[in-house]
């Protein structure tokens, strides 16, 4: 019973966060909303039984990666007035609308292949050292190094435009 009460609260958490994330006009406001989230779903892997999975999201995604969301936004300067040139929502309905229905589909389809007992005890070794370090290094190797290539083309890309904004 408890699980659940924690689960809808860090859930609730989550979601106010996320939303907070994408209505912020400010990308460094949008930032800390995203530090509630990455705390918020740490907890949600702490309730799985996955504690080394909770405490790389805080130290991986929570620490480092959001330092270099913020690193990015600082060296970027986006100042107020830069902000309020933006169209708001005016064009971007329909695209918003066929993304949401789309997000809205692969929920429902997650949420279908929940199983009977979604409470049921992990099965053995989930979240452990060698199950995240197998994951990591042997069955998703490939899309790890990716993601640290898109990493660092974007910050790359940062320092030029930054740059390039300063000349």
């Amino acid at each position: 019973m408890l699980d659940a009460i924690l689960f809808a609260v860090l859930s609730a958490v989550a979601v106010a966060g996320a939303l907070a994330m994408v209505s912020r006009r400010h990308p460094l406001g949008s930032a800390l909303a995203l530090i509630v989230v990455m705390i918020a779903l740490a907890g949600l892997y702490a309730l799985l039984a996955a504690p080394l999975v909770a405490i790389l999201q805080i130290l991986v995604y929570g620490g480092a990666i959001l330092a270099l969301i913020v690193f990015v936004i600082m060296l970027l300067n986006v100042r107020e007035e830069d902000l309020a040139h933006e169209d708001g929502l005016r064009g971007r309905l329909g695209m918003g609308l066929t993304v949401a229905g789309l997000l809205f589909m692969g929920l429902a389809a997650g949420i279908h292949a929940i199983p009977a007992d979604p409470f049921a005890p992990p099965p053995p070794g989930f979240g452990g050292i060698v199950a995240v370090g197998r994951g990591l290094f042997r069955d998703y190797a490939v899309p790890f190094e990716v993601v640290s290539l898109l990493l660092t083309v974007a910050v790359v890309s940062a320092v030029g435009m930054a740059k390039r904004r300063l000349d």
